[in-house]
């Protein structure tokens, strides 16, 4: 029975870069759903609106480890389409400004991931001790690379 899930799983993970090629958008879409998940359950948690539990904390600093180590790799040029995305033609104008932010991203998540530990942040002040440069990292990068609704 456990087969079954890890096939789709090894499935899904070896079709993926072939899906990325074909459709960059959708996939930095997916990376951007599952960053703002764990920010509303980050938001949750330091609004007291969820209940502090370190194992959850990891798992939204974790989410978006993976988020800020792969969401770069997913701007081709002329990957633009006002249609379906708020990517900001400045992304491509900036390429330097926007790896910058990229690399803000990943170095707050990195220090997120270090200081939560092998169980997770000890206590909800710890995780917002952490969690906040993040948010702070996604507020600057959308602040200029984000086309507004």
């Amino acid at each position: 029975m456990r087969k079954l899930p890890i096939a789709i799983g090894l499935f899904a993970l070896l079709a993926a870069p072939a899906f990325a090629a074909d459709d960059p958008i959708s996939v930095r879409q997916s990376l951007m759903d599952s960053n703002g998940g764990a920010a509303a359950v980050a938001g949750g948690t330091m609004k007291d609106q969820i209940p502090y539990n370190p194992t959850v904390a990891k798992s939204v600093i974790l989410a978006w480890a993976a988020v800020a180590n792969s969401y770069g790799s997913f701007f081709p040029e002329g990957s633009i389409d006002p249609a379906r995305s708020h990517a900001s033609p400045k992304i491509w104008e900036d390429v330097a400004g926007f790896q910058a932010e990229l690399d803000k991203f990943k170095a707050s998540t990195a220090a997120a991931v270090k200081a939560a530990g092998k169980d997770g942040p000890a206590d909800k002040a710890a995780f917002a001790a952490v969690a906040g440069p993040v948010l702070e990292s996604c507020k600057t990068c959308h602040e200029s690379y984000r086309t507004k609704d």
